[in-house]
């Protein structure tokens, strides 16, 4: 196996005031602060990873102009020895910067299916305690093919999948046929599919990464903006950022502990929402989504599972 954790996961914002708000005040993380050739960058420990986030143009995300979840930093104990483990994958390393010069390597991400990826010497953050998260649930990736992603992060990299599953949303229609002589007769037509989306869950340290790929690629891209979410809502949602950007990471799922009450919280806070309760997600979960807007450009959103 490449790592056995994920070091900190990297969060381009387009308002890190609002973005730090917001994961101190509704997550009830704590806050350190790391160097940076660019100076200090706030970075939250939650479970056995971390969220750092960066302003826009910052030289360790790539001078990214675009917010969103930019990068994983793998947390390893010798990170010549994992590059070493990574060449052997078919996957070349190059040199990148590091918190408090820490030494890292960036992976070639052409050969790790979009998505951004790190090896870094570990962080040593305590994990959080006692706040409404309890840590990532599962990274986002935007795909269009999850058999292909199967085949990087668990057969060349060694990590494990933890399930797999197929998400759809579908459309009934019933016909009623009223006669004064025969009554009422009702057939069912065969349902119809509206939206899907095909998903592989593969562990990382503590958490998941969630490769979702269109399961029907003539349903398109279709967004209705100002609605709660649905299945064909993510796919459209992830079906536009594959078109836009490419493959690679969407969204950061963190672990609540009552999803209800802190979306609540964050409504009532006056903060833009797509979810104000909890939802039908993956996995027997409740789901709910904070607009964008309230995250800095970022999209996050929270889980409550049993698991």
């Amino acid at each position: 196996m490449l790592a056995d954790q994920i070091a900190y996961v990297a969060l381009a914002s387009n308002d890190l005031t609002a973005t730090c708000k917001v994961i101190e005040a509704h997550f009830g993380l704590a806050r350190t602060e790391f160097e940076t050739p660019q100076g200090k960058v706030p970075v939250y420990g939650v479970g056995r990873s971390a969220l750092a986030v960066f302003p826009l143009g910052h030289s360790m995300i790539d001078g990214e102009t675009k917010p969103g979840v930019h990068h994983i930093a793998l947390g390893v104990d010798d990170v010549d020895a994992a590059g070493r483990r990574a060449i052997d994958a078919g996957v070349s390393a190059l040199a990148a910067s590091g918190f408090d010069g820490r030494k890292t390597l960036k992976l070639d991400r052409a050969a790790t299916v979009g998505i951004r990826t790190h090896l870094t010497e570990r962080m040593d953050l305590a994990p959080a305690s006692g706040g409404a998260v309890e840590r990532i649930d599962h990274l986002g990736i935007a795909s269009s093919d999850v058999f292909e992603d199967e085949k990087v992060f668990s057969g060349k990299f060694g990590f494990a999948v933890e399930s797999r599953q197929t998400d759809m949303e579908v459309s009934m229609a019933v016909e009623s046929f009223t006669s004064d002589k025969y009554g009422v007769v009702y057939h069912n037509r065969p349902p119809q599919p509206v939206g899907g989306l095909r998903v592989v869950f593969i562990t990382m340290g503590d958490c998941e990464l969630e490769f979702l790929a269109n399961f029907d690629p003539n349903q398109g891209a279709e967004i209705e903006h100002g609605r709660s979410g649905s299945t064909k809502q993510d796919q459209g949602a992830i079906t536009r950022f594959v078109q836009s950007r490419g493959r690679g990471l969407h969204h950061v799922a963190l672990k609540a502990r009552d999803i209800d009450k802190t979306l609540a919280g964050m409504a009532a806070a006056g903060l833009p929402m797509i979810d104000t309760k909890g939802r039908p997600g993956s996995r027997r979960a409740l789901i709910g989504f904070p607009h964008p807007k309230a995250t800095g450009g970022i999209l996050m959103h929270l889980v409550q599972r049993e698991a």
